[in-house]
C-alpha cells in the first residue's frame, strides 16, 4: 500500500526543472490589472486558492482509501484553500501548474522559503543554498519567482515571507549556523521584499508564534528585527503585516492557555495566538512595521498534546483547524489561512537520517514520519478524523 500511495504522489506532484517559458496564465484571471491596496484587509475580497498542487496530493490519498466514509470527508478537503510552498528552485515549477486554474475571486498564497543557511537552529527543514550563497538565492530563486509575478498581472498573490528566519536571529544567535546566517537572512529578506513589492501582491513577514517571539522579554526585539529588515528594503508599501503559527499549531483563542500553567508561564503573556497578534502588532506598530496579520489554523483544532511549547514536529493527535476565512473577530488579524498543508511532514523520524531532528523523534511526534515536505498518509487520515469543525 505504501510503494502505491508513493508512486500516485510522484505522478500527481512530479516536477520539471523552472521553465524559461511564460507561465500558463490562467482563463479565468481578471479582465484587467490586480491592484491590490495593501492597506487594507484583501482577505474580505478574496479566497484562499485551492491550489492545484494539494488538490492531487489529497485526490491521491483518497485514492489509497478503503473507507467510504473517509473518502469523501478526505474528499472535501482537496477544496479548503491552503498555500504553496516554493521552498526549492525546483520548486519554483509548481508555480505553473497552481496558476493555470486561478479565478479573479481568488488569491493565490505562495511560501517564499529557501533562504541561504535556511532554519539555521533545525536539521529537519535545512534548505539547498548553504549560508554564503546570497547572490544565487537572489538569482536563481527571488528573480525568477518575481518573473512570474510580473508575467500574471491579473492575478492575485498573496505571500509568506520565509517562515522561522528572523525569529531564529532573534532567539538563536548563540547557534553557530545562526550566527552564520544572520547577514544573508536580513539581506535575503530585504532583497525578497524589495523585489517582490508589485501591485498584485501582498505580503506578510514570518513572525513564529506566541509560543517563540511571544515571550515578554522576545517582544520587542522581534519586532524591532523585523522592522530594521523591513526599513532597509525601502519599507514597501505591499506589505501588510506578519504571518504567525504557521505550520504550528497553537490555540487562536484558548483561554487559560494550553501552558498557561506551566513554571516559566509567568514569563509569557501570549498565551494564545490572538494575544500574541495584539501584542506583537502593538511593538511592530512602535517600531514602525505594518502589523496586521494572518494565522495558520491548518493543523490547531486539538490543544493540550505536546509536552513542551517549542515541540514542533507531527504532532501526535492533531486535527484540521478552522478552515480559510477573513472572519477573525479581531481587527489586527486579516485571515485564519491553512499556511502548512495538513499531510505533507514536518521531518522524519528516522533517527539514522541525515536530516533527522530529535524533535520528530519525540513522544509527542506521530512516528513512524517522512522526510519535511514528503506526503504522510496515516498523519492525513488522523488530521481529517480529529477535524474541527469536521468534514
Amino acid at each position: 500500500m505504501k510503494a502505491e500511495i508513493a508512486a500516485i504522489l510522484l505522478a500527481a506532484g512530479a516536477l520539471a526543472a523552472p521553465s524559461e517559458k511564460a507561465p500558463r496564465k490562467s482563463a479565468a484571471a481578471c479582465s484587467s490589472a490586480v491592484k491590490l491596496d495593501a492597506s487594507t484587509n484583501v482577505w474580505t475580497k478574496y479566497k484562499l486558492h485551492p491550489n492545484t498542487f494539494y488538490r492531487s496530493e489529497v485526490n491521491a490519498a483518497v485514492e489509497a482509501m478503503s473507507d467510504s466514509s473517509l473518502k469523501s470527508k478526505a474528499a472535501k478537503v482537496a477544496d479548503v484553500g491552503s498555500f504553496l510552498w516554493l521552498d526549492s528552485i525546483a520548486n519554483i515549477a509548481k508555480f505553473d501548474d497552481a496558476i493555470s486554474d486561478l479565478p479573479c475571486e481568488n488569491i493565490l498564497g505562495l511560501v517564499i522559503y529557501d533562504l541561504p543557511g535556511r532554519d539555521c537552529a533545525a536539521k529537519a527543514s535545512n534548505g539547498e543554498l548553504a549560508y554564503n550563497e546570497i547572490s544565487k538565492y537572489k538569482s536563481q530563486y527571488i528573480d525568477p519567482i518575481v518573473a512570474k509575478l510580473k508575467a500574471n498581472p491579473n492575478s492575485a498573490f498573496a505571500l509568506i515571507i520565509e517562515p522561522d528566519s528572523l525569529p531564529n536571529l532573534v532567539t538563536n544567535a548563540d547557534l553557530t549556523t545562526c550566527r552564520q546566517s544572520k547577514s544573508a537572512y536580513e539581506e535575503g529578506v530585504a532583497y525578497a521584499l524589495k523585489q517582490l513589492n508589485l501591485p498584485n501582491v501582498v505580503m506578510y513577514i514570518d513572525a513564529g508564534h506566541g509560543g517563540w517571539l511571544g515571550w515578554d522579554a522576545n517582544l520587542k526585539p522581534g519586532a524591532e528585527e523585523l522592522a530594521k529588515v523591513y526599513k532597509n528594503a525601502g519599507s514597501p508599501k505591499q506589505v501588510r503585516g506578519f504571518a504567525t503559527n504557521i505550520a504550528g499549531w497553537n490555540a487562536w483563542d484558548l483561554s487559560p492557555g494550553e501552558f498557561s500553567s506551566a513554571s516559566d508561564a509567568k514569563y509569557n503573556s501570549c498565551q494564545n495566538e490572538k494575544t500574541y497578534v495584539q501584542k506583537f502588532g502593538a511593538a511592530l506598530k512602535t517600531a514602525g512595521h505594518p502589523n496586521h496579520a494572518i494565522v495558520d489554523t491548518g493543523r490547531n483544532a486539538v490543544t493540550g498534546l505536546r509536552e513542551e511549547w517549542g515541540n514542533w514536529c507531527n504532532v501526535n493527535g492533531a486535527g484540521f483547524g478552522v478552515r480559510p476565512t477573513s472572519s477573525t473577530g479581531d481587527s489586527l488579524a486579516d485571515a485564519f489561512v491553512w499556511g502548512k498543508p495538513g499531510g505533507e511532514s514536518d521531518g522524519t523520524s528516522d533517527s539514522s537520517a541525515t536530516r533527522y531532528d530529535s524533535f520528530c523523534g519525540k513522544p509527542d511526534a506521530f512516528q513512524p514520519s517522512p522526510e519535511a515536505g514528503e506526503w504522510n498518509q496515516a498523519y492525513f487520515e488522523m488530521l481529517l478524523q480529529n477535524a474541527k469543525p469536521s468534514f
